[in-house]
């Protein structure tokens, strides 16, 4: 019984390497072996690599770079736009397929998530485990994986991104010191620019460094969040697999009686948009964006409808949502006098992992938010990043995306 007791936890971590590139060659096999990037508006100067083939990457195609840039160093990349009903349909397969292996599966973004297989490896060895599983995702999905084996969950991610693509990596606490403290502590899971360029100022520049460094001089330059990153390096995180954090809520809802029934378009437009600030308000918190949206009117004579629409492009604003419910309202009112609204969004991705196309139509509002990122970087600069959770995978989905595999 205290063998059983005193058993470490065995956590995988498996992330699908250039997903949706990949999951393109899976249905357009004529693309295998080909300079590949998925990008938005493909024919537009503003159109920008999403994610890319490793064929691509070793010609110096990166994510996040501009097509004509991208072209300029693959002058025979092929550009294909997102088809983001076909990945996640392949996302739900794949954690499908990881499900029948242990039911203690999370997933965190569309391509990537953690296993605790503790009470299967008895059975099975991790790495063979590993292997199987690996294997069965690519015949069953074609579509290739590194999976990552560790004691907990940090680890695990750390160990994943070790070897692309098709990598098995064991990262054992007692390995730490070799494979983990010598990467730069940009490398490290959790660390963005700002906080590694802060890092580097106190002369931290490996994970090394940070292990080993002052655990109260951390804490005072960067809060809680510096005991959790002085925690990691040393190799410590409990938090535990847990199967039920992605359906904690299923959809975020906003509705309002109006004072007095109104036929006033001003007035449907004003209210919805308040509507809509308390529910990117709620998303922000939760640090998600959404691909469904449904407007609900209850008419003065309490006939109610509701009508939805799903998206392509994730959806994380109050701009965002105004832009989809106000043409759902002018193609579905049929002028009679308006006494409730509603605004329901679902269908969530977690925000950092959001792969949001920029494209010409996209382009602009994401500038837009630029001064409030110098914003939130400022303020990060001082307390520490993490500080303001949400923005800080904002932006750090701008700058690592799906694309970092």
């Amino acid at each position: 019984m205290d063998a059983v007791k005193n058993r470490a936890n065995i956590i995988f971590h498996i992330d699908m390497n250039s997903f949706y590139a990949s999951v393109e060659i899976a249905h357009h096999p004529e693309l295998k072996g080909k300079p590949l990037a998925i990008a938005g508006k493909v024919e537009d100067r503003r159109g920008i690599v999403v994610t890319s083939s490793y064929e691509a990457r070793a010609r110096g195609v990166k994510t996040t770079m501009p097509v004509w840039e991208a072209k300029r160093h693959c002058p025979e990349l092929i550009v294909k736009q997102p088809n983001f009903p076909l990945y996640r349909e392949t996302s739900r397969q794949l954690f499908q397929l990881l499900r029948e292996v242990t039911p203690l599966v999370q997933k965190v973004s569309i391509d990537e998530g953690y296993m605790d297989v503790t009470e299967v490896a008895p059975k099975i060895h991790p790495v063979q485990l590993a292997k199987s599983i690996q294997q069965k995702v690519l015949d069953t999905l074609k579509v290739p994986s590194s999976i990552g084996i560790a004691p907990n969950k940090f680890l695990a991610k750390m160990a994943s991104d070790m070897k692309k693509p098709l990598g098995i990596t064991v990262l054992r606490k007692r390995d730490i010191q070799t494979k983990l403290w010598p990467l730069p502590v940009g490398d490290m899971h959790g660390i963005g620019s700002k906080t590694e360029d802060k890092l580097k100022r106190i002369g931290i520049h490996t994970i090394g460094d940070l292990a080993k460094s002052d655990k109260a001089d951390i804490a005072q330059r960067f809060g809680l969040y510096g005991e959790r990153l002085y925690q990691r390096a040393n190799g410590i995180d409990n938090r535990i697999v847990d199967p039920e954090a992605e359906e904690t809520f299923k959809s975020i809802s906003q509705s309002t009686t109006l004072s007095e029934d109104t036929t006033s378009v001003a007035v449907v437009r004003q209210t919805l948009s308040i509507l809509a600030e308390k529910i990117a308000e709620r998303m922000r918190k939760k640090k998600v964006s959404a691909y469904q949206v449904t407007l609900s009117i209850r008419y003065h004579d309490w006939k109610n409808i509701s009508r939805g629409q799903t998206v392509k492009q994730p959806i994380q604003t109050k701009d965002d949502i105004m832009i989809k419910v106000m043409p759902i309202f002018h193609e579905h009112w049929d002028g009679r006098p308006i006494r409730l609204l509603g605004i329901t969004v679902q269908s969530f991705e977690e925000l950092g992992q959001a792969s949001k196309q920029l494209d010409l139509f996209s382009y602009e509002i994401d500038l837009r938010h630029e001064p409030l990122i110098n914003t939130i970087n400022q303020i990060e600069s001082k307390f520490g990043e993490g500080i303001i959770g949400s923005a800080a995978n904002y932006k750090k989905g701008n700058r690592q995306g799906e694309g970092h595999d």
